[in-house]
């Protein structure tokens, strides 16, 4: 299996993604994968680390998310895996609740976002983020 991890998506993920006609409740199951030292445009803080960088992120991200109608459901760090195998796991993990795609796009376009994804971007290696269809399932 081959991963790749990013930390924007491609304007054809992009469009794939806030285009789908699925339009209705997801939650978005982001595995991230931090940078050693957070790496801001222009160079401040350079012993940051890339996990502080993005806790800064994640603080504020939070307001974000609510003033879309979303809500964060989860969020910690990976302690260990029981099964499979990869290269390099991920540092940490954080479900989000949104009421549809287009609250994500919205979100990610607010003044107070744009405000702090300097964080995200300054502390972010990679990431992979997975859509799910909220509901309970029998495992």
């Amino acid at each position: 299996m081959r991963v790749d991890n990013a930390v924007m998506p491609t304007p054809e993920q992009a469009a794939a993604f806030f285009g789908a006609e699925d339009q209705g409740p997801l939650v978005m199951v982001n595995l991230l994968r931090f940078r050693e030292h957070a790496a801001y445009p222009d160079g401040s803080e350079p012993e940051l680390s890339g996990r502080d960088a993005y806790l800064r992120y994640g603080a504020a991200v939070e307001a974000c998310i609510g003033l879309v109608g979303g809500r964060a459901l989860f969020s910690g760090p990976v302690t260990g895996m029981l099964l499979g195998e990869v290269e390099a796991p991920w540092d940490m993990v954080a479900l989000v609740w949104y009421p549809s795609p287009k609250a994500m796009l919205e979100m990610v376009g607010l003044p107070e976002y744009r405000g702090i994804e300097v964080h995200r971007l300054a502390g972010l290696e990679g990431q992979l983020n997975i859509r799910t269809a909220p509901g309970r399932m029998a495992l």
